[in-house]
């Protein structure tokens, strides 16, 4: 407690944001004083459990399958994690935490939980877990108030109404925008390794370094939040939506490797490794299933039209962009799994949590998967689809066998619930 009461004078900060993100992938928060927050770090800080029961109309959902909640709308405590302090802005500092019980026990439908739990998971085979993640969205020139009055419909893309990627010459607000982000993202600490205009009007790309599971899927939540503060600021507006036109739609593509104390446990001089294999051969018969937490909205299934980027298909392939599963092998320390199937309004601690929790069943198992796809993917006659609506993605996880196992059933109920 000196240290902290320290660290916040030495950065002359008066106030604490505390900062955590709901299943729908909404950051959500308080702003403290500095005194509050020093006498709360320990116990945590009370929010109604309806922060995992409202919907985006914040309209609360009671008697969902949660153990202990049945509409009573009691409290839970979001703890920081000081490993996550930083200064947010000048004189505010900012922490990320996780929700436990008011009898101590962690909230097991809380998406960060949710993520160690299986990060420990895999620490007990022996493995650590790397992650890295693309952010897509689109800016708009208009500001948010100027959407919301326009009913969000004739909005105008930044930079410009020609899409196509990586294109250099975009106007001075489009880089005035992206500039900013990057700025706010060094002075808060958040590695990042590159940005990009993509292939639609207005739509942006912004790649989060690899790095430990957890801090990445905090990266890839902060960033977010920057984006839309810089946007405020700015007068603009930022939809994570997956597909919000007709153009091109919007992805949250995750890579991830496993490592040990030899290096990269997917890398082989032959190609996949058999632990990448093995990997694989969880995510493959979970893909289905998946498909719901990393699809997670009705609009989300707009995505998925053949032959514009997103996969439609359960396959994997080396190198292959077309498949939902696409293995890069020869690199020591570049060997990775893309999972390209999440849209970009996708929640990645619960993306992150299934993928790996998928994956360590089929390692634990010693599951093959079926032979790589070479080709395009995208119009397979006979081969099996991912599903096309939320409906379908809700029935295949309801039928799933390995995800209860991998995130736990009652995580699973809550989520169908």
């Amino acid at each position: 407690m000196d240290e902290l009461d320290r660290w916040l004078s030495e950065h002359d900060i008066t106030s604490v944001e505390i900062q955590a993100t709901n299943l729908d992938g909404v950051f959500v928060g308080k702003t403290l004083s500095r005194e509050k927050f020093l006498s709360g770090v320990e116990q945590g800080f009370a929010f109604a459990d309806v922060v995992f029961g409202n919907d985006l109309d914040s309209v609360p959902a009671v008697g969902m399958a949660f153990p202990s909640w049945r509409g009573e709308i009691e409290d839970i405590f979001l703890r920081p994690d000081l490993g996550t302090i930083c200064v947010w802005k000048p004189g505010k500092a900012a922490v990320i935490g996780d929700f436990w019980t008011q009898d101590g026990t962690p909230v097991s439908v809380c998406p960060r939980n949710l993520l160690r739990r299986v990060a420990a998971d895999a620490r007990q085979l022996g493995f650590t877990v790397d992650t890295a993640v693309e952010i897509e969205a689109t800016v708009f020139e208009e500001s948010i108030r100027e959407a919301r009055a326009k009913g969000y419909e004739n909005l105008t893309p930044l930079g410009g109404t020609s899409g196509s990627a990586y294109v250099l010459a975009k106007d001075a607000e489009w880089r005035a925008y992206l500039e900013r982000v990057e700025e706010r993202l060094r002075d808060i600490g958040i590695d990042w390794e590159a940005w990009n205009d993509e292939a639609a009007a207005g739509q942006v790309e912004i790649n989060v370094a690899m790095g430990d599971v957890v801090a990445v899927a905090d990266r890839w939540a902060r960033c977010r939040q920057v984006m839309r503060e810089v946007g405020h600021e700015l007068g603009r507006t930022v939809t994570f939506m997956a597909k919000w036109s007709d153009a091109w739609g919007q992805a949250s593509h995750l890579n991830i490797s496993l490592g040990t104390q030899g290096g990269n446990a997917f890398y082989s001089p032959d190609g996949a490794s058999a632990v990448m294999r093995r990997f694989i051969g969880g995510l493959m018969p979970a893909m289905a299933g998946t498909t719901s937490i990393a699809l997670p909205f009705i609009t989300s299934y707009r995505r998925l039209v053949p032959a514009e980027g997103p996969p439609t298909t359960v396959t994997w392939g080396v190198g292959n962009k077309t498949t939902a599963v696409r293995a890069v092998v020869g690199h020591p320390k570049q060997s990775r799994v893309e999972y390209r199937v999440p849209g970009s309004d996708a929640n990645m601690y619960l993306v992150s949590a299934a993928v790996l929790g998928a994956g360590l069943f089929g390692v634990r198992n010693e599951l093959e998967p079926p032979a790589p796809f070479t080709g395009m993917a995208w119009f397979l006659p006979d081969g099996e689809t991912i599903p096309a609506s939320i409906s379908q993605a809700a029935a295949a996880l309801e039928a799933d066998k390995i995800l209860p196992e991998a995130l736990g059933q009652e995580f699973i109920n809550f989520w169908m619930g």
